[in-house]
């Protein structure tokens, strides 16, 4: 038995935002923000848009290009780090009611944006043990809700989407070689000693919203940029190489490297210190900016219709993010 992806595909806002609109209420530039973090636009939901708007539309793409109808799905995983409501209902839940999957689980994943590597190794795990045979693994965020646009160091790095991919059991999926297709081996890791340097301060049971004492900026995502940049150049530097050893490949096995698109400054300093070629690396971050747990599912829908990813194509995908979390992916295209 295998886990193959079927199909992926995205939701994308209609509003595209450039780094110019932010020179009318931030000291800055197109051309700090571009050669500091590689981004130039990010796509904002609208205000009626809510991450499961993003992910019921990421995942009706999703089935109608595997024509997999709702009722034949088991399971939906939804990762996420702005849900719709504070703890619950999930996301899973709502997506679940209205495309109609009336026989499948439903729960969300609290990985920050490391959240869709975790959910597409929960799907494999359920697909080979037996549980499901058709899983939708979503990651989905509207993360302009909760930055502080007076904060440059951060508002101008996130935006807002959804990617969704389809993952179902197969009983002998190959290639042209012969070799087996699908998801072949995940690594997941975390150290939450590092659960301060990105956070989102009030809003839970340790820090409840008190409207007689509000504190706006408490609200909104705070991260320590310098440390959160160490960490991701580490974990992406010695992740894939050791993700790949252990798997018996090596770097001139794989045709592409998937990495969540945080910074290109992050990717660059990375590739630099684990001496992978920069061609390597998929880079979508100039349109999307960081959508979070949406990135690496839009980028394998890009990746998909420009017809990067050939059958065989062993492709790695790495993630790192709040918590702190890191972790890959391996498959066979």
């Amino acid at each position: 038995m295998q886990a193959v992806i079927r199909s992926v595909d995205c939701a994308i806002p209609q509003r595209r935002m450039s780094n110019e609109e932010f020179t009318a209420i931030l000291d800055t530039s197109d051309e700090w923000i571009h050669s500091h973090t590689g981004i130039r636009y990010r796509h904002i939901a609208d205000p009626d848009q809510a991450p499961s708007d993003l992910a019921l539309e990421a995942c009706q793409k999703v089935l109608s290009r595997a024509a997999v109808p709702p009722d034949e799905v088991d399971l939906i995983l939804v990762a996420t780090a702005t849900g719709d409501y504070l703890g619950f209902p999930s996301v899973a839940c709502i997506v679940q009611d209205r495309l109609g999957a009336k026989r499948a689980g439903a729960m969300d994943l609290a990985a920050g944006c490391t959240g869709f590597i975790y959910g597409l190794e929960t799907a494999r795990n359920f697909v080979l043990g037996g549980g499901a045979r058709n899983v939708l693994v979503v990651g989905a965020e509207v993360l302009s809700r909760i930055v502080d646009w007076q904060d440059r160091n951060t508002c101008v790095l996130f935006g807002d989407g959804a990617g969704a991919a389809l993952v179902s059991a197969s009983e002998d999926a190959r290639d042209g070689s012969g070799r087996p297709r699908g998801l072949l081996a995940s690594v997941l890791r975390a150290d939450g000693s590092g659960a301060h340097l990105l956070e989102r301060p009030m809003g839970g049971t340790r820090a409840p919203f008190d409207p007689e004492n509000f504190d706006r900026t408490s609200a909104c995502l705070r991260m320590d940029g310098r440390q959160v940049y160490n960490f991701a150049v580490k974990a992406i530097a010695e992740g894939i190489p050791e993700m790949l050893a252990a798997n018996g490949f090596g770097i001139d096995d794989v045709a592409w490297i998937v990495p969540h698109q945080a910074n290109v400054r992050i990717i660059e300093a990375a590739a630099k210190r684990a001496k992978i070629p920069l061609e390597k690396y998929y880079l979508n971050i100039e349109e999307y900016a960081n959508t979070s747990a949406a990135s690496i599912p839009i980028a394998l829908t890009e990746m998909d219709s420009k017809g990067l990813l050939r059958e065989g194509d062993l492709v790695a995908t790495f993630g790192f993010g709040a918590g702190l979390t890191w972790g890959g992916n391996l498959l066979r295209w």
